[in-house]
C-alpha cells in the first residue's frame, strides 16, 4: 500500500480537501524531485563523442591549410624575385637546410641544448615566482613596494639584459639563466597575483573555517582556486624564457657554452646562410609551438573542464 492511501484511509473525516489535501504534498514533493533531478543534471557532465573526421575538420585541417598558405605566398615571392636568392631562398632551400643538419647528427643536439636550458631556467623561474607573487598578492605593504616594479621589469626586452649580465657572470651559463630568469619571473608572478585578485572571498572564508591556515590555505584553497590566472602566468612566463634565452644565445655565444639555437642563427647570420638562418628560426618556433600543443594546451583544457567551462569528451 502506497504511502497516500494510507494518509487517505486514516483520514476519512477529511474528506475532498484531505484528499486536495495529500496530493498537494504529493505534487510538491514531486516537484522537489524534479528540481533536484535538474541540478543534478547541470552539474553533471556531458560526454559527447568527436568522430574521427569532426577531429579532422577542426583541429588538423586548419593548421594544414594555413601552412600551405604561407609556403604557397613564399614560393610565390620567390619566383617574382621580389629579393635576391641569396636573401629570400625558396621553401625547397630551407628544407634541404635542415635536411643537410640532419645528415651532420647536429640538428637534435642543437634543439636539446636550448630546449634543456630554457626548461631549466623556467623551472627555476617558477620556484621564484611563485613565492614572490602570493608575498605580492597577500601582503598590502610588499605590493606597494613590489608591485609597480613587477609591471616595469615586464615590460622591458629580455634583449636588454644580456649586456648587463654579460658584464656581471661573462660568457658563461650563469649569463644566459641570469637573462631567462629576468624575462620569466615577473611574468610568472604577476600571473599568480592576478590569479588570487579573482578569488571570490567566499572561498577563502569557507578555507578558514575548515581549518585551511597557513600553508594548508596555500596549497588546499589559494592556489586551486587562482589557477586559471596561474596557468596564464605560466604560460607567459615560459613564452619570456624562450625568447630571453634566444636573445642571450644569440650575443652571448661562446664555443664553451655549446651550440644552442640562437648560436646557431648568429653563426648563420655571419656566413650569410639564409637558408641556415630560416631553418633556424623554423625550429625555435616548432619547439615553441609543440611545448605549447604537448604541456599547456592540456593543462588549460583540464582546467576549464574542472570548472564546467569546457564540455568533456571522450
Amino acid at each position: 500500500m502506497s504511502s497516500t492511501e494510507q494518509l487517505t484511509e486514516t483520514t476519512p473525516e477529511a474528506g475532498a480537501d484531505g484528499v486536495k489535501g495529500v496530493n498537494g504534498v504529493v505534487d510538491k514533493a514531486a516537484d522537489a524531485a524534479a528540481l533536484g533531478a535538474g541540478l543534478d543534471a547541470l552539474e553533471t557532465q556531458t560526454f559527447e563523442r568527436a568522430s574521427l573526421r569532426s577531429v579532422l575538420v577542426s583541429k588538423v585541417v586548419p593548421p594544414l591549410v594555413a601552412i600551405a598558405l604561407v609556403l604557397l605566398l613564399w614560393q610565390l615571392a620567390y619566383a617574382a624575385h621580389i629579393k635576391r636568392p641569396d636573401l629570400l631562398p625558396s621553401p625547397l632551400d630551407v628544407w634541404n637546410s635542415l635536411y643537410d643538419q640532419w645528415l651532420q647528427g647536429t640538428i637534435l643536439g642543437t634543439i636539446w641544448t636550448s630546449l634543456s636550458r630554457g626548461a631549466l631556467g623556467f623551472l627555476a623561474s617558477v620556484a621564484i615566482g611563485t613565492p614572490l607573487g602570493l608575498l605580492v598578492a597577500k601582503v598590502k605593504p610588499i605590493r606597494a613596494a613590489i608591485g609597480p616594479i613587477l609591471s616595469g621589469l615586464q615590460s622591458i626586452p629580455s634583449v636588454a639584459w644580456v649586456p648587463a649580465a654579460v658584464i656581471w657572470f661573462g660568457l658563461s651559463n650563469a649569463t644566459i639563466y641570469a637573462v631567462v630568469l629576468l624575462g620569466a619571473v615577473p611574468s610568472i608572478a604577476n600571473g599568480l597575483v592576478a590569479g588570487v585578485d579573482q578569488i571570490q572571498p567566499l572561498y577563502l572564508r569557507a578555507g578558514r573555517t575548515l581549518g585551511a591556515t597557513g600553508l594548508r590555505g596555500i596549497w588546499f584553497v589559494l592556489l586551486p582556486a587562482a589557477l586559471p590566472g596561474y596557468l596564464s602566468g605560466l604560460k607567459q612566463g615560459w613564452a619570456f624564457a624562450w625568447r630571453s634565452l634566444m636573445a642571450a644565445e644569440l650575443i652571448a655565444s661562446s664555443p664553451a657554452l655549446g651550440l644552442g639555437l640562437g648560436q646557431s642563427l648568429e653563426n648563420a647570420r655571419e656566413v650569410q646562410d639564409m637558408p641556415g638562418v630560416l631553418s633556424t628560426i623554423l625550429l625555435i618556433l616548432l619547439v615553441g609551438v609543440g611545448i605549447e600543443l604537448l604541456i599547456f594546451a592540456p593543462m588549460e583544457r583540464r582546467v576549464l573542464r574542472s570548472r564546467g567551462l569546457l564540455v568533456a569528451r571522450r
